[in-house]
């Protein structure tokens, strides 16, 4: 097995009946960016990732989904303080914010004098952030593939109201989130960071956790050994994970979230 294999699960986790080429290499090698070079992209870079975020799944062909590239500095900066201050946002050469987006059918039904009732329903609001989300992913194994790096900025959803504005949105369009794309500071190499145990996260035929605690237990002494090679003193991963969901507090103003697309006529009922 190839390297980037051994880094996501653990040396001592082989998976050697797995099948392996290419682009599996290069999925599994994924990393998260957040050092980028000055350089600016290829010409052409955002038609060839729109090509390939527009051949991702889309439900019922709706293609529900829209995305703003943002390379002013300026919005870039104000971007980054309603996102908590990430300074890659402001580094990368391209930010793209990934909309869930009826709009565009809303308006065609206006023009055939149709009142829409579905886009009111939560159904109608999974659809359009599960179209986001399958298209920024395509975005993203095309950027790596492209020898480019990218990191997710789902910090865009703390103040998502004042994202809106700054975007100027319409109702029925919402920032799911964002994506930095740029090329990776070789000075400041990111890492694959391990993943849970494939059978952590496998169930057959059913949801079973049977075997949970011993799996969990060996993992986060993994990734706590990841974390001390990056020189992180970061929890380990059950630790952080209870930790991020534990209170109100560490949702950042995402538990603004409901009340905001409620105001862009999402999810009512």
């Amino acid at each position: 097995m190839s390297s980037s294999s051994h880094q996501r699960y653990g040396l001592d986790q082989p998976q050697p009946n797995a099948l392996w080429n290419d682009v599996i290499e290069s999925l599994v090698g994924h990393r998260s960016v957040r050092t980028y070079l000055d350089t600016p992209l290829p010409e052409g870079t955002l038609d060839t990732l729109l090509a390939a975020a527009q051949s991702a799944a889309t439900s019922s062909n709706l293609q529900a989904w829209s995305v703003i590239a943002v390379e002013d500095p300026a919005r870039k900066s104000r971007l980054a303080v309603l996102a908590g201050n990430q300074a890659h946002i402001v580094q990368a050469p391209l930010l793209l914010v990934w909309l869930a987006d009826l709009s565009r059918i809303e308006r065609q039904a206006q023009r055939r004098d149709v009142q829409l009732e579905a886009p009111a329903y939560l159904d109608s609001l999974l659809v359009a952030s599960i179209d986001a989300a399958l298209a920024a992913q395509n975005a993203v194994v095309a950027l790596e593939s492209l020898g480019l790096g990218g990191v997710y900025i789902g910090a865009l959803r703390n103040d998502l109201a004042a994202v809106i504005d700054e975007l100027q949105l319409p109702p029925l369009v919402f920032p799911v989130f964002g994506l930095c794309v740029g090329y990776a500071d070789p000075e400041k190499p990111a890492a694959v960071k391990p993943r849970l145990p494939q059978s952590a996260i496998l169930h057959r035929e059913v949801y079973s956790h049977s075997h949970e605690r011993t799996l969990i237990d060996t993992y986060d002494q993994t990734i706590a050994g990841f974390y001390r090679e990056q020189g992180l003193d970061t929890p380990s991963w059950s630790e952080q994970a209870i930790g991020r969901l534990r209170s109100i507090k560490t949702l950042n103003g995402r538990e603004r979230v409901s009340a905001t697309l409620k105001n862009q006529h999402f999810g009512q009922q």
